[in-house]
This record gives C-alpha cells, structure tokens and sequence, in this order.
C-alpha cells in the first residue's frame, strides 16, 4: 500500500514516454519519405525500429521471387553487442542464403520469419529458448559460435499500400533502458514497429516505384539516342559523351572552393537534373534529315555528287579527243607537205595534252574542294566558279554548264561541308529539343531541364543561338553544357568530315573561343586548372590524341 501514492507519477512518466516514443515515430516517418537512396533507406528503417524499441539486434527482410519461388533474402542485420553490421552501406555482405517461404510446396510456418511474411501477422516472443512452434535451430547455432544469449523476438511483416507483404521486420533482445537487462518486447513496442513497419514498407514501395519510373524514363532517353544512333552513327557517341563531360565539369565546379565560383553547390537532386538534361540536348536531332547530319562532303546528299562531277570531266577528255582528231583529219585533207604536217600534229597533240592536264588538275581540285575544312580562301572560290563555266553536252546533247548553281554553292562552301541553308536547319535541331522539351509535364525537381539543354548553342557574348541570351541570361548548367559540346565535337573522332584534334589544338581553339566571348570564362578557367580535359580525354580519347598539354601556352588562361 506504500507504493499507492507514487502510481500517478509512474503512470504520467508512460504516458510521457509514449507521446516521446510517438513523435519519434512521426519523425522517422517524415525522414524514410524524404530517403532517395535504397540501402539508406533500408538501413534507417531497421535503426529506427531498433532505437524506438531499445532492441540489441535486428535483420531486415525483403520478399524475393526468383524462378517462381518466393524467397526472404537478408538485407541489412545490425547486432550492436557483437558490433555486427552488415549488408546495406556497410560494404559487407551478408553470408547468409535466402529464406524459402515453401518447401516441398507446403508453407515454411518453422521459421517466425518466414511465418510473419506467409501469415501477415506479428509474432512477440518473450524468449525464444521456451518457444514452442517454431524452429530457432539457426538461432542456437548462431549463439554457441558468438556466446550471445538470443531471447526475445520481435518480427514484423511490412505490408504495402496494396497491403501485399514486401518484407519482414525483426528485433532481438529488448533492453531495459536503465538496467540493460534483456526484457520481453512491450505491446507498446509491438504497436510502434507495427505502425513503423508500415509506413515503412509504404515509404520503401514508393521509393522502388520512383525508381522503376526513373528507370523507364532513362530508358526511354536511351531510346531516343538510339534512334538518333540508327539515323547517323555519328552522333549517338555524342549524346553519351557530352552528357558525362558535363556532369565531370559540373562537379568539378561544385568542389570549388574559391574564385566567382565558390558558391556554386549541388545536391543529389540537382545533378539528377543535370545528368537528364545533358542526355536530352540534342533529342531534336531526331527531327533534322539524315543527309545533312551526316553530310560529309560539300557535294553529298543521298549519295557523294562528285562522281557526277568526274563523269563530265571524262566527257570533256573525250570531247577533247574527238576534238584532236577531227582537227588531224582535216590536216590530211590539206595536202601540206611532210614537215608542215608533222609539226602542225605535234601543235594539235601538245594544245590536247595541255588541256588533259589542265582538267586532270580541275577535277583534283574540285575532289579537294569537296572535302570540307577550317577555312577556304577567295582565290580557290573563284577557281571554282571558273570551273563552272566550261560547257559540256548533257545526256540529251544539249550544252550546259559544267556545274549547276547548286553545285558551285556547295564547292565554295568556306568552311566545314553545310550551306547556309543546311546551317540552318542543323541549328534548327536546339529549336525542336526545347519545344520537345518544353511541352513535356516536368516534375518540380526536373522544371529546369529544357533550360540547361537548350542553352548549349547559346554564347557569353549573346551572339548564340536560338534565342541570342547572354552569360547573365543564363544559368551555370546551361553554361557549363555549352563547354561540353563543343570539346566533345573538337575531339571527336567519330565525325564524317574531320578527324578528332588532339588535346593542345582543342584547347587551343577552346581558349580561343573564351576570348571572343563564346564561352564562360570562368568555367573556363575550371575546366583548365581542375583537368576536367585529362579526365575526359583519358576516357573517352584515342591514345595518339592525348599529347602533352602546356597550360601556360592556352589562350585566355594563366595557370
């Protein structure tokens, strides 16, 4: 009867103790909804129900099917007595082979794992040496080995929001907190991890639901490329190159600690978007025509016109000849003597190899021409436009010029193999991949991806294109991708119209482009003195391509 006057308080200190208990339960629930990462997620609900419940030990389950046979497979197991942890972000597997839930075709109902899982229901434990019903050979076992005393369970199915059991929960030996001594699990204990398990499991299914959809939608990407892969095979090396240069230089940028940069930070989140973005730049592509993609001469379309162009050169050789001997002929009839006649021929056969000569050299020049490069100077332009004027007899026998106007703008091209035109519809690609991407219903933590994808084409100086926006216009994933594309085509060596240059000439131009106000100069100077380009080049590159890089000779940059 002494006792009496202290019930109250020992009542009020549960209560407390309970409220205590639940809003860490409301805490752990809020911080398993915001966990991205599977193994953390795992892990964190197995501490919690450990910490709310005082337990010693406790393994995760997760519910398998493989070969049409269900299976409990040990995920994360943590023993803090015996300082066992093991399976999720610890690095060390777990030994242990899964669980059938059947065997011979009859319910496994000898393990309380196995039991929870088949059943749907909790099984409290007070002390597994005096249980009768279910089997703790393994656990005995485990006992012998370590010396460690396993006596009370606690196991727990995690069902779904579809109430579809998922994985099971079990604790070991509940602690008195004041004394340590082993105790029963409490129905209070039993109704927290009840509670726990449950927003768990539904915490855990959405996450793997997520992403499963990540996946697909990464899928889906790779998919595109694939297509964009299909139409040309030079640039589906590009839309996996570009997007890692990009996540390379970004990071590289993110542990900067000083410079106009220091403040740049990203989390998990938004290198998520970055990557998505970097891997979606150039879906447009799948809208340009093929031709022009992969046009690799001046006179290419369908197929390379210049050996059009070498079947008219043989019509001239041939016209030349017929020439040549009509004229001989017509000397024969003329009744000169021997020695006028013999040195009039020599004049008709020296003017017709000059002119064999002159259009061997035309048709060299013009396959010269055909193969585009850096810059074509105004001398060769107007050679090509002299060229054009010969006459020749089409199929039809009727005089036409020796190159149509199509032709002539296409041979004079100055730089590279596009025309204005094909420029244009080239550049029009960025134009489809932002409207593609702008009509798509972006989830919040990927709103910013048509941004950093159809920013690449824009320049520092506002002179880019679609939309002409100048470095201040833009945002650092935008500007950092504009880097990654054009180092990525510099070094390139997949493309049909050039080779890929090596470090020092990449860099070369790459520093130039930073002085006119092509690029940031501050990613810029990043990307130098990180050696993002060596990490690149060591992965990407052919071994002939990485030569030794002198920093100090870089345009725009001071080491």
């Amino acid at each position: 009867m002494e006792s009496e006057p202290n019930a109250p308080v020992v009542a009020v200190q549960s209560v407390d103790n309970l409220f205590r208990r639940l809003e860490q339960l409301n805490e752990i629930g809020a911080s398993l909804s915001a966990e991205r990462d599977i193994n953390r997620l795992l892990e964190s609900i197995l501490l919690a129900a450990k910490t709310i419940t005082h337990a010693d030990g406790g393994t995760l389950y997760l519910l398998i099917e493989e070969d049409g046979a269900k299976r409990l497979k040990f995920e994360i197991m943590r023993t803090e007595s015996l300082n066992i942890a093991m399976g999720g972000t610890t690095g060390t597997p777990i030994p242990f082979y899964p669980i059938h839930l059947y065997k011979e075709g009859k319910p496994n109902h000898q393990m309380v794992a196995t039991f929870a899982a088949l059943t749907g229901q909790t099984v409290n434990i007070a002390d597994a040496y005096t249980e009768e019903g279910f089997d703790f050979t393994g656990t005995r076992n485990f006992d012998k080995k370590t010396g460690y005393r396993s006596k009370s369970f606690l196991t727990v199915p995690m069902k779904n929001h579809e109430n579809e059991i998922i994985g099971v929960l079990q604790l070991i030996n509940s602690q008195d907190p004041a004394s340590g001594v082993v105790v029963a699990f409490s129905d209070a204990d039993q109704r927290l991890v009840e509670s726990l398990a449950s927003q768990a499991a539904i915490a855990l299914t959405n996450r793997q639901l997520i992403n499963q959809l990540e996946s697909l939608f990464e899928s889906f990407i790779a998919m595109i490329n694939t297509a964009i892969d299909e139409k040309s095979p030079y640039t589906g090396g590009h839309c996996q190159r570009v997007p890692a240069l990009t996540m390379m230089l970004a990071e590289a940028v993110n542990e900067t600690k000083r410079g106009p940069l220091h403040n740049f930070d990203m989390n998990d989140k938004d290198r998520y978007e970055l990557k998505i973005a970097g891997l979606l730049h150039d879906c447009g592509k799948v809208t340009t025509p093929v031709h022009v993609v992969d046009k690799a001469t001046k006179l290419e379309t369908i197929f390379d016109r210049v050996h059009l162009v070498d079947t008219r050169f043989e019509v001239l050789k041939r016209d030349a000849e017929i020439e040549m001997l009509r004229s001989s002929a017509a000397l024969q009839l003329q009744g000169l003597d021997q020695s006028t006649l013999r040195a009039r021929s020599a004049e008709l056969e020296q003017v017709y190899k000059a002119r064999l000569s002159q259009l061997d050299q035309d048709r060299e020049f013009l396959r010269k021409c055909n193969v585009g490069g850096e810059f074509m100077p105004p001398e060769a332009q107007q050679r090509v436009t002299r060229i054009a004027g010969y006459s020749w007899l089409d199929q039809s026998g009727n005089a036409a010029p020796f190159l149509d106007e199509d032709e002539v703008e296409n041979l004079s091209i100055q730089r590279g193999t596009l025309t204005p035109k094909e420029r244009e519809i080239i550049n029009n690609h960025i134009v489809s991949t932002i409207k593609m991407l702008e009509a798509l219903p972006w989830p919040k933590h990927l709103q910013r991806v048509p941004e950093y994808a159809g920013g690449h084409h824009e320049r520092m100086d506002g002179k880019g294109y679609p939309r002409g926006l100048t470095r201040e216009q833009m945002s650092v994933q935008a500007r950092v991708m504009g880097i990654a594309d054009i180092f990525e085509a510099l070094t390139a060596r997949d493309r049909p119209y050039k080779k890929g240059k090596t470090l020092t000439e990449s860099l070369q131009i790459l520093g130039n482009f930073r002085q006119v106000g092509h690029i940031d100069p501050d990613l810029f100077d990043v990307f130098i003195r990180q050696k993002v380009y060596q990490r690149y080049a060591e992965q990407f590159l052919d071994a002939n391509q990485i030569d030794r890089v002198d920093e100090s000779k870089i345009p725009g940059y001071s080491p």
